[in-house]
């Protein structure tokens, strides 16, 4: 049986700020154009929040009972560990699934019912990653994926939940948001890239080889600030964005100089620190702009 410390290990608490920093850019936008509602807000954040986790537990499930996790580097596997059966762990999956649904009907009935079918869409997702027959983390998608969810979908979203209109300035602060958590997936797979090529899991990281995905990881980076520059010509305030730039530096550092194993533990925590600096920054400073 897992202890309660297992279980919030491996929830994988340090992805959270995936689920955070979207939320907070959107709302920071919605704040901008003078159409911030408190609810619908926090509403999203549950949503945003309930489906990182639904998904961290649905991974250990399927790459667990897969055989993927047998041999890795990183946070609690659960299902792998054998701390707690894969029934168990689903179980686990199922019960955040249901607390992002419920929070999910209700931000539709305060805004629009066309969210229902996002929600859905955004369920299956977050499953076929490494569920289902044909799990698209398996194949190289992945990272195509967290890109739209984490960075379109959730930016925009949490704006429309709030003002009922997709804005521009949205789908703009969506692209270094949601390049930043294609980043914290690339480090991730890099970590893992031994284990994987070797379980047949073919990320993007294993086709790309180590070299190029070490450039591929700092090279989002320059595009993430280049965005954010680039938003700041409009909007001087977003260029806050860029106060988030030295934290940029160990993590970088890190996967350029070859960094391997608990090393990259290191620098998947920095790019989640690095994600919810530059989310909390931006979103403050377009919020500021309007």
């Amino acid at each position: 049986m897992a202890t309660p410390a297992q279980w919030l290990a491996g929830a994988r608490p340090r992805t959270l700020p995936a689920a955070l920093a979207p939320v907070l850019v959107g709302t920071g936008v919605a704040v901008a154009l003078d159409g911030f509602r408190l609810v619908p807000a926090l509403l999203a954040l549950v949503v945003a929040l309930a489906l990182q986790v639904a998904v961290n537990y649905a991974n250990d499930y399927s790459d667990g009972t897969r055989g993927t996790d047998a041999d890795r580097v990183g946070p609690m596997r659960l299902v792998g560990s054998g701390a707690a059966s894969p029934r168990q762990v689903l179980l686990a999956a199922g019960l955040a699934f249901g607390v992002a649904a419920v929070a999910g009907v209700a931000l539709a009935a305060l805004s629009s019912w066309w969210l229902v079918a996002v929600g859905a869409v955004c369920i299956a997702a977050a499953w076929t990653y490494t569920g289902g027959p044909l799990p698209y983390g398996y194949r190289a998608l992945g990272e195509v994926f967290v890109f739209v969810f984490f960075g379109p979908v959730a930016v925009v979203g949490t704006t429309f939940v709030q003002t009922r209109a997709v804005e521009g300035l949205a789908v703009a602060a969506s692209v270094p948001i949601g390049l930043l958590i294609v980043d914290i997936l690339v480090v991730n797979n890099l970590r893992d890239i031994v284990g994987d090529a070797a379980a047949g899991k073919r990320t993007l990281a294993v086709l790309l080889g180590d070299r190029a995905t070490r450039l591929l990881y700092v090279g989002l980076f320059v595009v993430v600030f280049a965005v954010v520059a680039g938003i700041g010509v409009g909007r001087p305030w977003a260029l806050l964005g860029l106060l988030a730039v030295p934290l940029a530096v160990p993590p970088a550092r890190t996967v350029l100089t070859g960094g391997r194993g608990p090393a990259l533990i290191g620098a998947l925590a920095g790019t989640g620190r690095l994600t919810l600096a530059t989310g909390v920054l931006l979103a403050a400073g377009i919020a500021v702009s309007g």
